[in-house]
């Protein structure tokens, strides 16, 4: 017999503005219906409009009233996130609630960006910094919550700093933890810039735990023509009750990032079951690899370059 899934409560959110990304499919779709459930209004940047559509239409299956619009969005494209920035920044509203959780794992060959990075570093957390850029100015208008979606991967490996893009010698895995180790520790950057300029910004990570989501599914896009195996028995245990979480539960840890009283800028929150795989959200302590102060200007600094996006220095006025 399948053992009870974990849930949460989401305040009420009605009056609010939330963006999420990758809300087409998976974990990004549910957390949207969470979000538009608790009655906030959801923007859903997504890279496929007949996919968002179709997602669109999900939701509304089950919340007829909820609140959706798309905009279109692929993060491995630095225009298309400067794009969507101009267009957000031009309709001038405060945005509340922002959750970074596009992204992709371990294409099986090298790909690039359309800016040329390995495409997991451009995706996962070159896009979204540049996204955070963009919208900073309606982000400090809504005094927003900011949590960006890492992964257990980000707590083994390391910032490839010889090769940032892979082009020497690929390693699918280690790419795709350098792309979340890099994202968690610019998402605690901009929380403590946020307190120390008063820019307003509460900026946490999460994590999902291990679930059959959409990025062990077959993804054609990124050279993979069916499921992983480990995708397969993920999906088959999971949906058991057994060690592995679902998606719906892989989404919990974000939800209660991004809209509990109790969740906190500069933490991480995630699985509470064994080996924080599975189980209801909970804060954990951060992972080794998201302490260190001078990787954390590094990368920041770097971030900057390579995505052409300027910060204003944290100084309080």
């Amino acid at each position: 017999m399948a053992r009870k899934q974990p849930d949460i409560t989401v305040p009420g959110l009605s009056g609010k503005l939330a963006v999420v990304t990758g809300a087409s499919d998976g974990v990004g779709l549910g957390l949207a219906a969470r979000l538009a459930a608790a009655g906030a209004e959801v923007l859903m940047p997504v890279r496929n409009p007949a996919k968002g559509a179709a997602a669109v239409a999900k939701i509304r299956q089950r919340y007829p009233r909820a609140a959706l619009s798309l905009r279109e969005l692929d993060l491995s494209s630095l225009d298309s996130v400067a794009a969507l920035g101009a267009t957000l920044r031009g309709e001038n509203r405060p945005i509340h609630i922002l959750v970074n959780n596009a992204g992709v794992m371990t294409p099986p060959d090298r790909q690039s960006t359309a800016d040329g990075f390995e495409l997991q570093f451009g995706t996962n957390h070159l896009g979204h910094f540049a996204l955070v850029g963009h919208l900073l100015p309606l982000l400090r208008a809504g005094r927003a919550r900011v949590t960006s979606q890492i992964s257990i991967a980000a707590n083994r490996n390391a910032i490839n700093w010889d090769d940032l893009n892979w082009e020497r010698a690929y390693d699918g895995m280690r790419a795709y933890s350098q792309s979340k180790i890099a994202f968690g520790l610019t998402g605690l950057e901009l929380d403590r810039r946020s307190r120390a300029g008063g820019w307003g910004i509460t900026s946490n990570l999460a994590h999902p735990g291990v679930a059959a989501t959409s990025l062990l599914q077959a993804r054609p896009e990124v050279g993979r023509a069916r499921a992983t195996a480990g995708g397969r028995l993920i999906r088959a245990l999971g949906g058991r009750g057994i060690l592995f979480g679902t998606v719906e539960t892989a989404l919990l840890p974000a939800l209660y990032a991004a809209t509990s009283p109790e969740a906190r800028g500069g933490r991480l929150y995630g699985p509470s079951g064994f080996q924080h795989i599975a189980g209801p959200p909970a804060e954990q302590e951060l992972y080794s690899r998201l302490r260190g102060e001078d990787d954390t200007a590094r990368i920041w600094r770097i971030s900057e370059e390579l995505s052409h996006t300027a910060f204003p220095e944290p100084v309080a006025s």
